[in-house]
């Protein structure tokens, strides 16, 4: 992909929604284009992986691995992000993605990211402002299902 069509592709992707010009062609200068193949796992729970997604194209599912079964917290789709936690470097994935279709997304590493966030200020507000914002719907999302999960009202449609 041309360093033109990337920067077409990124300014259609609703994370970069209130960037400005200047930070979104600093995106651009760290993407990559990545595909997965339907069923194929992004990154397991607990994985120390790197790369953080703006999916561009198909689905995935974000799960969480119980003794007797997987756990879909959410599904996300084209103009989703994946992957938030490759900025906490060091530290594993809280879920498990998988692909449910052929999936292309834009990839950003972890460390290139932090780095450019300390060294552009105004930059690392504007991701870190954003990046706060995909945590907060993770978290709503976790919530939500696990509420499903253990509602009197859940186990009752279920009888």
């Amino acid at each position: 992909m041309s360093a033109a069509t990337l920067l077409a592709v990124l300014k259609q992707h609703p994370f970069v929604e209130e960037f400005q010009p200047e930070h979104i062609d600093r995106l651009r200068s760290l993407a990559r284009e990545v595909g997965f193949e339907r069923d194929q796992v992004i990154f397991r729970e607990g994985d120390d992986t790197h790369d953080f997604y703006l999916i561009v194209s198909g689905r995935v599912a974000l799960e969480m691995h119980e003794p007797d079964h997987v756990l879909r917290v959410q599904s996300l789709g084209a103009g989703d992000e994946l992957g938030w936690s490759s900025i906490l470097m060091g530290r594993g994935k809280y879920f498990q993605a998988r692909a449910l279709e052929p999936v292309q997304a834009l990839a950003f590493d972890g460390g290139q990211l932090l780095e450019a966030c300390r060294a552009d200020k105004a930059f690392g507000f504007a991701f870190m402002y954003r990046m706060l914002g995909v945590v907060s719907e993770r978290l709503q999302a976790t919530r939500l299902q696990l509420h499903d999960m253990h509602s009197p009202k859940a186990k009752r449609a279920g009888t």
